[in-house]
């Protein structure tokens, strides 16, 4: 596969916008499927290139008005433009609306149209590999910061019988409960305080790490402890949204356990080919490369 394609004047753009930019893994696994797309069905002028934007908050209005003026075709929003992004686009999917963040906006009909495809991301391993009726399960996530609320929102669609919510700080956790009053999602979610975790881990049949507690370089924190998730059922599913190291602390103590485990890794990666799907408005993305270029950028491979 060839990555050194000629960009031309019919060359499409695509990026990511962030700030900073310069560590996003998007470009290294998007750059690759869109090469191995051009190489197989060139004659269906997939002619495209993903680069990273970086754009400082104040310049977020006109860098977007300058995306549509220069054709951009779509492109990811990563920290801090998820939520600031929002007033600036014409439509806003229901599921974005929904967890108040957007992570992909792609141009249809001269209009900028945002979504969230960090559910779909969260929730592809667990409807293929580890595929199961959730309908009696529990979730226990910890943490209500973001990146929960897309966990929130991929367990509903699961069809989880109850999701536990856990955090440190009380007045958020209300805030984060209340957000999702006039949701169908209220009727199944709980939330609960850090110090109840005890008597929640025993019942978790999924259990979700969004905090960035063991995330590099502090790769020997945890945010359990030994004795707190020494409680998790044997067969239980752990997963941790961080992806850098791998696995985390979190992930080794819960496969001691017995715990199956999941990292963040295969979230990005399923993200991300949701999003490719929409801008190119094809099913066939080559998963596998992207992948194993995502693998292969953070010397995993």
């Amino acid at each position: 596969m060839a990555n050194d394609k000629l960009i031309t004047g019919k060359t499409k753009l695509l990026g990511v916008i962030g700030h900073p930019v310069e560590h996003s893994l998007s470009p290294a696994m998007h750059n690759a499927a869109l090469a191995q797309l051009f190489e197989d069905i060139a004659n269906l002028g997939l002619d495209y290139v993903y680069l990273p934007f970086p754009i400082a908050p104040e310049n977020l209005e006109v860098a977007i008005a300058g995306f549509a003026a220069i054709g951009v075709v779509g492109f990811s929003v990563t920290i801090p433009h998820k939520q600031a992004i929002i007033p600036l686009l014409s439509e806003i999917t229901p599921l974005a609306r929904m967890i108040g963040a957007v992570n992909t906006v792609s141009r249809q009909n001269n209009q900028w149209v945002g979504t969230n495809t960090d559910i779909e991301g969260f929730i592809a391993p667990l409807q293929t590999t580890y595929k199961q009726d959730w309908s009696q399960k529990v979730a226990v996530i910890l943490g209500n910061g973001g990146a929960a609320r897309a966990v929130v929102a991929g367990c509903h669609q699961l069809g989880f019988a109850k999701i536990y919510v856990v955090g440190r700080n009380v007045q958020r956790l209300q805030q984060f409960r209340d957000s999702w009053s006039n949701s169908p999602i209220s009727e199944n979610l709980q939330v609960h305080q850090w110090e109840e975790l005890a008597k929640l881990i025993p019942q978790a049949n999924l259990l979700v790490n969004t905090t960035p507690i063991g995330m590099y370089p502090k790769v020997d924190e945890s945010p359990l402890s030994g004795e707190e998730i020494a409680n998790l059922p044997t067969g239980a599913i752990a997963y941790d949204l961080i992806y850098i190291p791998k696995p985390t602390q979190f992930l080794k103590q819960a496969e001691k356990q017995g715990a199956i485990a999941i990292d963040g890794l295969e979230m990005l990666v399923q993200q991300g080919v949701a999003a490719l799907k929409i801008w190119l408005k094809q099913e066939n993305v080559p998963v596998e490369v992207m992948r194993q270029a995502l693998q292969k950028h953070l010397g995993l491979s």
